[in-house]
Order: C-alpha cells, then sequence, then structure tokens
C-alpha cells in the first residue's frame, strides 16, 4: 500500500517526523518497505487489510499515538430524482450486501481536478476519466472498491448471481474470459456486465458519452473472490481488497462519499440509494473475551488494567469490563480479531515491542531417561559418519525420471503445484538424490565419495515410511604408498558396512533383480526372514546416462526396522585358549553360501563361537560343477579348556549338517 504523508496527515497529524511516523508502524509490526519524497509504503500481510486505505492507516496512526482522528465528513446525499434500479441477491452467501444508485446529467466534458489527479499518482494510480478516478479515489480513502456502469447500457433488474455454465465475459482489460459456476457475476436482465469485486465489462462501461450512472457499492464475502483473479492470470485493486476482508458496514458510506465528489465535480442529480441486504448472510462480529491474567501470561509483562483498556478502545467496537478482564465486539474492518490471542496480540503491538523486556523463559529441566539398549537416529549417523560416510539432505521432491530410473516407478505421487518442473513427484526412494549428488562431486572431479541419507519415501498418500540409504563411489580407500594398486570399491565392502550397522544380529541376502540395479550384483536384504531393503552396483545403463564413469555401490533399508533392534551387549571374556578347526567342504558349483553357513550355525553346539568363510576354491582336483567351501570353526568354553573329544564330536555335527543340507563332501 503507498500513500501519501500529506493525505495521511489530512486524516490524522501527530507531532511526529515522517522518519519518526515511520519507525512506529514498522515497531507496531506495519513493514515499511520504502520511504521518499513524502510517498510511504507499507508491505502489509493478509490479516491486516484494514490498512489498504488512508482512512485505516490513520486509524491505526491515532491508536499508536493517541493523535485524534478525523474521519471524512461525508453526509447523506437527497434524492432530487426518483429514478432507481432494483437488486435481486440470487446468491446472498457471496453478496449480502448491494448497495446502488443512479446519477443522471453528469457532464461529459468535465475534467478530474488536480488535486485528485495528484493524491491518485502519490498513490501509484493514473488519472483515466473523472467518474473512474473519483471511484478509485474513494477506494483509496476508505477502503471500499466501488464500480460505475452506464445506467443506458443497463436493461432491468440487475442480478447478484453464478456465473452460467461456459459464459463468457469481456472485461476492460479487454480480455473475454469463460467462465463457470464458481464465479460471481452483476448481470441484468440481458447479459453479464461485470465480475463481481473483480472487474467490470466493457459492455455497460462508462465511456466519454456516458452522461447517466448507476454506482455500485457491495460487500462480497472473501471466500467468493479469493483466488478467483489469479486463476485468471491477473489481479486488481478491488480484487485484493475483497478477498482480505472489507469492512461490511462501509459499502452505504462510501456510495454517499463518492456521489457528492460527483455531483460535486461532474454535475448530475442523484437517486435513492436502493440497499438490498440479507441480514443473515452478514458477518457475524462475535464477543471476545480477554482475560487481564491471560496477557501478563503470555507477553510476559505487568500492564495496569487502565493502559489495557484504553489500548483497547483505540481499536473500536464496543468494549466491556467484567471481572477478570473485557469483551469486546470487534469493529466490522478487523476480519482479525476473533479470539484471545489476537487482541493479547493487538495489546503488544500497541503497547510496543520494545517496551516488552527480553527476558530469558524459566523452567525446570530434568533429564529423561534413555535406555543404553535403545538405538536412536543420532546414533546411527554418528556410526555412519565413523565408517566414513557424510550426511546428506536432498529434497523430497525430484524429476519424474528418476523415479522411473530407481524405482522403476510409473506412477509416482504427483504434486499439484510443483515448485520447479524438475521437481514434480515425490520420490519413493532415495537413489536419485544420492545419485545426483555424486553427480555433482564427479563433475568437481571427488575421487571418492561416501555419503548416506535418512529421510522419508512417499509410496502412497498414506504409505510414507523413514529410509536409511548410502551410496560409495571410488576407491576403497584413499591412494597411499603401502597400497599398490588401489581397487575400487565393491559389493563386499558396503554389505560389510550393512552388516556391521546391524551387528550382533545378523542379515540374510539373496540375488534380485532391481530396476537400478546390475542383475549380477543385486542383493535383497532379509532380516528375520523380512525384507527390509537391498544392496547392489548400479545399472551400467545409469551409470553410462549419468556420466558417472564407474558403478557407485548404493544401498537402501528401512530406518524403523533398524532402530527396533537390540545394541550388542556386553559378556565377559573368556581366559581359555580358543581352538580352531578348519572345514573344506566340497558343494555344488550353484550352492549359495549364506544359507549353508547359516545351517552350520545352527546345528552348532554353544561352545563354537565363530563360523566363517574364508576360502573359495575351483579346480585341479575337483570335478567340473563343484568347488570347495573352506570354513573356518572358532570354538571356546568360559569356564574350562575343551578336550579334543569334545572338539572332534562338534566337527563332527557341522560335517553332518552340511551333508544332511547340500550333499557336502568333506574335503580331504
Amino acid at each position: 500500500m503507498q500513500f501519501s504523508e500529506s493525505w495521511l496527515r489530512t486524516f490524522v497529524n501527530p507531532s511526529l517526523s515522517t522518519e519518526a511516523l515511520c519507525h512506529l508502524l514498522t515497531m507496531a509490526g506495519l513493514e515499511v518497505e520504502d520511504e521518499n519524497e513524502g510517498l510511504i509504503t507499507l508491505k502489509l500481510t493478509p490479516n491486516r487489510a484494514d490498512c489498504l486505505s488512508i482512512l485505516g492507516i490513520a486509524r491505526e496512526v491515532a491508536a499508536l499515538t493517541g493523535s485524534f482522528l478525523v474521519s471524512p465528513s461525508v453526509d447523506a446525499i437527497p434524492a432530487v430524482i426518483d429514478d432507481h434500479r432494483a437488486v435481486t441477491l440470487d446468491v446472498p452467501q457471496s453478496c449480502p450486501r448491494y448497495c446502488g444508485r443512479i446519477v443522471r446529467g453528469i457532464s461529459p466534458t468535465a475534467k478530474t481536478p488536480d488535486w485528485m489527479q495528484q493524491r491518485l499518482e502519490q498513490c501509484g494510480s493514473r488519472a483515466i476519466s473523472p467518474v473512474v478516478d473519483i471511484t478509485n479515489y474513494v477506494m483509496l480513502e476508505l477502503g471500499q472498491p466501488l464500480h460505475a456502469f452506464d445506467n443506458a447500457k443497463l436493461s432491468g433488474t440487475l442480478h447478484v448471481r453464478a456465473a452460467k455454465p461456459e459464459e463468457t465475459l469481456r472485461l476492460l482489460n479487454g480480455e473475454v474470459v469463460e467462465l463457470s459456476s464458481h464465479h460471481l457475476l452483476i448481470a441484468d436482465e440481458a447479459q453479464a456486465l461485470a465480475l463481481a469485486g473483480i472487474m467490470g465489462g466493457i459492455s455497460s462501461a462508462v465511456d466519454e458519452n456516458t452522461t447517466d450512472l448507476f454506482l455500485e457499492s457491495a460487500f462480497f464475502a472473501p471466500k467468493a473472490i479469493a483466488g478467483k483473479a489469479r486463476a485468471l492470470g491477473f489481479s486488481t485493486d478491488a480484487s485484493y481488497r475483497f478477498e482480505r476482508g472489507v469492512d461490511f458496514e462501509l459499502p452505504r458510506w462510501a456510495l454517499e462519499r463518492a456521489t457528492r465528489l460527483i455531483v460535486d465535480i461532474c454535475g448530475g442529480h442523484a437517486g435513492p440509494i436502493i440497499e438490498t441486504v440479507s441480514t443473515a448472510n452478514l458477518p457475524i462480529r462475535q464477543p471476545v473475551r480477554l482475560r487481564t491474567g491471560r496477557v501478563a501470561d503470555v507477553l510476559g509483562v505487568d500492564i495496569p488494567l487502565n493502559r489495557i483498556e484504553a489500548l483497547l478502545q483505540t481499536l473500536g467496537g464496543n468494549l466491556k469490563q467484567q471481572d477478570d478482564g473485557f469483551v469486546i465486539t470487534p469493529p466490522a474492518c478487523r476480519f482479525d480479531i476473533e479470539i484471545e490471542e489476537d487482541l493479547i496480540e493487538e495489546i503488544a503491538r500497541l503497547y510496543g515491542y520494545n517496551n516488552i523486556p527480553a527476558r530469558p523463559p524459566r523452567a525446570n529441566l530434568s533429564m529423561l531417561p534413555l535406555p543404553e539398549n535403545v538405538r536412536t537416529p543420532l546414533h546411527i549417523k554418528q556410526f555412519l559418519a565413523g565408517r566414513g560416510y557424510q550426511e546428506v539432505v536432498t529434497y523430497s521432491f525430484v524429476e519424474a525420471a528418476w523415479e522411473t530410473d530407481f524405482a522403476g516407478n510409473t506412477d509416482p505421487l504427483r504434486l499439484a503445484n510443483p515448485i520447479a518442473s524438475q521437481m514434480s513427484v515425490m520420490r519413493s526412494t532415495l537413489l536419485g538424490g544420492l545419485v545426483n549428488v555424486l553427480v555433482t562431486n564427479r563433475n568437481r572431479q571427488t575421487p571418492q565419495v561416501r555419503i548416506f541419507e535418512m529421510g522419508r519415501s512417499f509410496l502412497t498418500i498414506e504409505a510414507q515410511p523413514q529410509r536409511l540409504a548410502g551410496l560409495w563411489a571410488g576407491s576403497a580407500l584413499p591412494e597411499q604408498w603401502g597400497i599398490n594398486p588401489t581397487r575400487d570399491v565393491d559389493f563386499f565392502d558396503i554389505k560389510g558396512d550393512l552388516e556391521a550397522l546391524f551387528s550382533p544380529h545378523s542379515l540374510h541376502f539373496e540375488k534380485m533383480i532391481h530396476p537400478a540395479l546390475h542383475p549380477g550384483r543385486a542383493a535383497r536384504i532379509l532380516f528375520d526372514g523380512r525384507d527390509i531393503g537391498f544392496v547392489g552396483a548400479l545399472h551400467p545403463q545409469l551409470v553410462q546416462k549419468y556420466e558417472l564413469g564407474m558403478a557407485p555401490v548404493v544401498f537402501e533399508v528401512d530406518r524403523d526396522v533398524l532402530l527396533s533392534i537390540s545394541v550388542p551387549a556386553y559378556r565377559e571374556v573368556s581366559r581359555q585358549p580358543a581352538v580352531i578347526r578348519d572345514l573344506a567342504l566340497v558343494v555344488s558349483q550353484n550352492q549359495n553360501v549364506e544359507p549353508l553357513q547359516a545351517a552350520l550355525r545352527a546345528a552348532a553346539p554353544p561352545v563354537v563361537v565363530d563360523i566363517s568363510l574364508f576360502d573359495v576354491y575351483q579346480g585341479k582336483g575337483l570335478a567340473d560343477g563343484q568347488k570347495s567351501l573352506a570354513f573356518r570353526v572358532v570354538m571356546r568354553d568360559t569356564e574350562r579348556t575343551l578336550t579334543d573329544v569334545e572338539v572332534e564330536k562338534t566337527v563332527a555335527l557341522l560335517v553332518d549338517a552340511a551333508v544332511h543340507y547340500c550333499g557336502a563332501v568333506l574335503r580331504g
């Protein structure tokens, strides 16, 4: 809202300099965006529609400074002709009050006075014609948008109605708009005349030959106007005010003010005001109760009762005192006062935010119990950081192509109003964001990238699980003199990180086909028989598409499963020596290691503390289609030394389990 300081001072004249006035408005929560050569521009929040006029700002300044407010003198203009036009409210819930009057015999050659043109220009409006300038002037002065029709172009009764299907209207800006039933129209018996609360139509517009006017001043419900102009691709001063809320008691007063200016500047004879009102649909200003004790609790400062009363009186409305505070019925211009906290905010604003001391909060704090055997997201992040990963945070909004590439998802959740064209869908996997980070680092020649992200994936509106994903690309270890040559990271490096992350529990891995992973280097991750994620090397086609050079290894698991498992528990270290035996088992070429290892562990007695694979052999000495798997078995008892008989018996149990499970043969 831009306004002239000199115009403001005709309503209220505080003994303040321009700089002090701007500072006062700023401290009251009205942001002063610019001040230059007597012109002040306020950046208003949507709740302060009452300040979209000179009178509204003057009312605010008077409340802040205690100055006397001089409202414009508006006398009722007596009707000197009987001409009038009936108005019917077909949708009273959208327009509960409509005022109109006919003014005949205005001079087509009249000119807008210089003082009015100057004030309009200072507020950012250009002079057009006397009638249009007067309606704009009253809108800026009082805050009530008005519209003038050429009365000779109207036919019969006016209707405030909803648009008919496929109805069109050519507006004053020359644009022809296609309307639907949610648009509100002003129409006569023959045609649509104006888009209510937004813009008039060309067919009924005032021009240089107009001598008879029909002046409109109405209250349109904010819900009936909100968003309609923006949906059509433009905005107007009228729609900007109506969608935020205009004083519903103002239309008649504004119409009288506009009539006086028209008669004084253009001449003419005014008819009676026809006011059509649906009282049941007018906004109801409910009384709001304010407890003085609550003011002190919220603001942290004790304001005297008489000061609170004085501050509330500056708001207008009906104020009554009660035992524990006040009850105020807000004025019709303040749509933003509905609950007790709104009044407390007004008191703080008018009292002065800078007068409220800044005190640190006081509260009794106690340490909350956190069991040692419970994992938190922070613990997981610290663990991965300790293994060389860096955390990244990427957008949940991603490209639709990412969903196809990394999740095989051809029907992702689409955003109704994306912030950018390349961020039009919600992610169902975290891989796209990690690969995008890798691309950025590749472009900057970063040799090794180890990153992870913990975040939400969006499968459906209802299903939005938390996931943990990681990516490792480049060399397995930094280049150094002691390692030659340096090898690239592979599947088993990141598999080891996952096993350490879930330790002391075991994970199981099964071969799988995943749209984003290499067909021969991808595995499903199972925990207690449940599918909780996947791990593998990125698919060669994606490596080529995103110009990664070499395939990174990635994983993604269910975060909640990871949080639900218990942490390692302490066990006493045995003082007894360990007994180690190696078992070389000859099995079929197609035999997977993990299920065989699980079978051995299931058959092992308590003295077996570890069974691990340390060698795989194929070649001379073995038949075609066979391979040798060598397992190292570690046995120990915490109380005594194991005997040879016990050791041999344990080995025999393990061999029998291998024979029973997959027909293995102990290699000689």
